[in-house]
């Protein structure tokens, strides 16, 4: 049921929402302390159990007075967020949470450990989501079978990190930390533009979790004027563009955005965003049978990233239940692949992870709370929102 909070009726009874701590900036947390006649030097102290300790409880807060602690507990929210599961996969290298906003929301967040190797160090990467469900409909996506809901606040992504930066620590080590922060989880990023952007600067702040803006990467279905704005901000973060079809007819049934921001103008975008930041663009493509893996198909889309710094990761296709699409066998992926590198693209395939704890994202989430999903081979036809 949905109240009407305009109507006299609720006025006064309808009760105020506490600011919540995570998500405000350093400036945000002195003029919280200077509202309240706090010495707002301690807006370094909160920061760093905020951002670096990761505590969800101000009476954590040792070196803060044991008023101020008291009165951060009894008048501001912490976290933005509890825990409602937590499930592994992959010897515990990859981990899933579900999290309960304060309206009730569901939202997920995965943890991928990579261990070190002969070619890289060792990496710890957070998948975050951004908006509660996603309006864009790509019919072979969980999330696209829930809708939108909302966006979320910087502080609801920024906990994502927090979250497993606390995790990590008692996993491993009390120095294990997230090493890079991938915005793949559920929503369209970059149509939470502002809030989004909020984010990577807290994720980037020194005083707050001191994470560089090269290991952030951001993707998105291809909002055009978005990745040129992208392109011209200070912070220089990575760019994925979930392309997924090399031509107009396919991409417009599988991302359906591509109806008002054709390929043309997709690519004419990234152009510009590699030309003002000088770095590569991703081209995430999921592959499914008998739709977008033939060869034919590879070869159209080699010649739509001829001449542009791309690279090209090929996704084996996650399963969703009530999906007719089904995953493009090995061979035929590896085969796709050559040719792609053929051609002088970088071309990899995405290693597998989460599959046993339903970790593509949306399906944790749709399976808790056992929405119905739609006939996946004829997605119905819906209005765009004004992006």
């Amino acid at each position: 049921m949905i109240l009407d909070v305009s109507s006299k009726q609720f006025a006064s009874t309808k009760k105020p929402i506490p600011p919540t701590l995570v998500g405000m900036n350093l400036g945000e947390i002195r003029a919280l302390l200077a509202e309240r006649g706090e010495p707002v030097y301690r807006a370094n102290q909160i920061a760093r159990w905020l951002y670096r300790e990761g505590v969800s409880n101000a009476n954590d807060m040792s070196d803060l007075p044991c008023s101020l602690r008291e009165r951060l507990a009894q008048e501001i929210r912490i976290s933005p967020y509890e825990v409602v599961v937590e499930r592994t996969a992959d010897n515990n290298l990859t981990r899933k949470a579900l999290l309960r906003l304060a309206d009730g929301s569901l939202v997920e967040t995965v943890l991928m450990r990579y261990p070190a190797n002969d070619r890289q160090r060792a990496r710890n990467t957070v998948c975050v989501s951004s908006q509660v469900g996603c309006a864009v409909g790509c019919p072979f996506c969980a999330t696209g079978f829930l809708g939108l809901k909302r966006h979320l606040t910087a502080g609801e992504i920024i906990g994502q990190v927090i979250y497993f930066n606390q995790r990590l620590r008692q996993l491993q080590a009390n120095d294990a930390r997230v090493t890079n922060v991938v915005f793949m989880g559920e929503g369209e990023p970059l149509a939470n533009f502002q809030n989004v952007w909020s984010a990577i600067e807290l994720l980037n702040a020194p005083e707050c979790v001191g994470l560089g803006a090269r290991r952030v990467t951001v993707s998105t279905s291809g909002l055009a004027p978005r990745i040129r704005e992208l392109g011209t901000k200070s912070l220089e973060v990575g760019l994925a563009i979930s392309l997924h079809a090399p031509t107009d007819d396919l991409r417009n049934r599988l991302v359906p955005v591509n109806r008002k921001y054709p390929i043309a103008e997709l690519i004419d975008a990234c152009r510009e965003y590699v030309a003002q930041t000088n770095r590569r663009v991703s081209f995430e493509y999921a592959l499914m049978r008998d739709v977008n893996d033939s060869i034919e198909q590879a070869r159209t889309l080699a010649r739509l990233l001829d001449g542009l710094l791309a690279h090209v990761n090929l996704i084996p296709l996650n399963r969703v239940e009530g999906s007719l699409f089904q995953p493009t066998p090995w061979s035929r992926m590896l085969a796709f692949q050559k040719t792609i590198q053929a051609s002088g693209i970088s071309c990899t395939v995405r290693s597998e992870r989460g599959d046993a704890i339903d970790g593509a994202c949306g399906q944790l989430r749709a399976r808790l709370e056992q929405s119905p999903t739609a006939n996946a081979s004829s997605p119905a036809r819906r209005e765009l929102p004004d992006w």
